[in-house]
C-alpha cells in the first residue's frame, strides 16, 4: 500500500464534537501513525471544526449518515495502516499503551481481532468489558465479564474471548482483506458482534488484553434508552439470528425474541406510558420481518 503507516486511528463523529476532541487530545502523535476521523453527517460542520483544531488528523466528512459500520468502513477505505485500531468518539486514554496490543495482535498468526480493557469513564472507573461470555444458542444473551465490578486486577490476563467491544478494536488489516468489511446491514448495534462471528468462522482468533486500558463515557451519541436504540436493539438482534443461526436454534430464538421478549417490551412501555419506545419496538419487529435492511448478505 501507498504511503504505507504501522497504525490508524479511526473514529466516527455524529454530534459529538467535545467528545471527539478529547479523545484525540488523549493520542500521543507520531510519524508512524495517522488518525481518521469520519463525520457521519454532523447536524453542524463540526468537521471543519475538528480539522481546524487538529491539522495533524485526516477529518472526511460523510454527506450522509452511514452508521457505525458503515462510517468504519469509510474510514478503513481510506486508512493506510497496516493495523487499524477502531474507537468509539466518546472514549480516552489515560496511558496510552497501543504498542501492547499490536505485540499481542502480531504474536499469532491466528489472532486478528484484540480489544483492551475497558473501564467507564466516571466515579472510581468501574469495569465495563475484560472479554465476553459465549451467546446463547436461543436468547441471544452473554454478559460482558467484569461488568460493573471494581477493578483490582482481577482481569489483568490476555485471553482469548468469543467477541471484539465495539467501543475499541486493533484489527490487522490482512485479517480485514480476508474476513471483508463491517456489515452494514445493521446499521447501528450488534455489528461488532456479527463481524467478530465472520472473523471466526474465517479461522481468527480474538483477545482480550488488559495491557491496554480505554475509558468509556458510553452512549453520549444514542442515550440509553431512547427510541433510536430501542429500534436497533429490537430489529438488529433478530437480524444476528438470520445471519449466523442455524436449524432450530433459529425459530427457538426467533419465538423467543418476538414472541417473549418483543411482546414485553411492549407491555412493559404500554404501562409505564412511553409511547415512543412502545413505537420504537413495534416498528423493529415490522422492519426485522419486512426484511429492511441495507443488506442481508455482506
Amino acid at each position: 500500500m501507498q504511503n504505507e503507516c504501522k497504525l490508524s486511528i479511526i473514529t466516527i463523529n455524529y454530534n459529538g464534537l467535545k467528545d471527539t476532541c478529547e479523545l484525540i487530545d488523549s493520542i500521543p502523535f507520531n510519524n508512524n501513525l495517522e488518525v481518521i476521523v469520519v463525520d457521519n453527517a454532523s447536524k453542524e460542520d463540526e468537521a471543519s471544526i475538528i480539522a481546524e483544531r487538529n491539522p495533524q488528523v485526516k477529518v472526511i466528512r460523510s454527506p450522509r449518515n452511514l452508521g457505525f459500520a458503515g462510517g468504519n468502513n469509510f474510514g478503513i477505505k481510506e486508512a493506510k495502516g497496516k493495523y487499524i485500531l477502531l474507537i468509539n468518539n466518546d472514549t480516552y486514554f489515560k496511558e496510552y499503551n497501543i504498542e501492547q496490543l499490536i505485540k499481542r495482535l502480531i504474536s499469532s498468526d491466528k489472532i486478528g481481532i484484540v480489544s483492551p480493557k475497558i473501564c467507564f469513564a466516571w466515579g472510581n472507573n468501574p469495569l465495563q468489558f475484560a472479554g465476553y461470555t459465549p451467546l446463547s444458542p436461543i436468547t441471544v444473551r452473554n454478559q460482558a465479564i467484569g461488568f460493573g465490578e471494581d477493578d483490582h486486577g482481577q482481569y489483568d490476563i490476555a485471553t482469548p474471548t468469543p467477541y471484539a467491544h465495539g467501543a475499541a478494536m486493533l484489527i490487522k488489516r490482512e485479517a480485514i482483506n480476508k474476513v471483508g468489511l463491517m456489515p452494514e446491514c445493521f446499521f447501528l448495534y450488534y455489528e461488532e458482534l456479527d463481524w467478530s462471528m465472520m472473523f471466526t468462522r474465517a479461522g481468527y482468533e480474538i483477545w482480550y488484553d488488559p495491557a491496554c486500558t480505554v475509558y468509556h463515557k458510553e452512549s453520549q451519541t444514542t442515550g440509553q434508552n431512547s427510541p433510536l436504540r430501542t429500534y436497533y436493539i429490537t430489529r438488529n438482534r433478530l437480524l444476528l439470528v438470520k445471519r449466523n443461526y442455524k436449524g432450530i436454534n433459529k425459530y427457538l430464538s426467533y419465538i423467543y425474541l418476538i414472541g417473549i421478549v418483543g411482546l414485553r417490551d411492549i407491555l412493559k412501555y404500554t404501562i409505564t406510558r412511553q409511547p415512543s419506545l412502545f413505537k420504537a419496538v413495534l416498528k423493529g419487529l415490522r422492519d426485522f420481518i419486512n426484511s429492511k435492511f441495507s443488506c442481508l448478505n455482506s
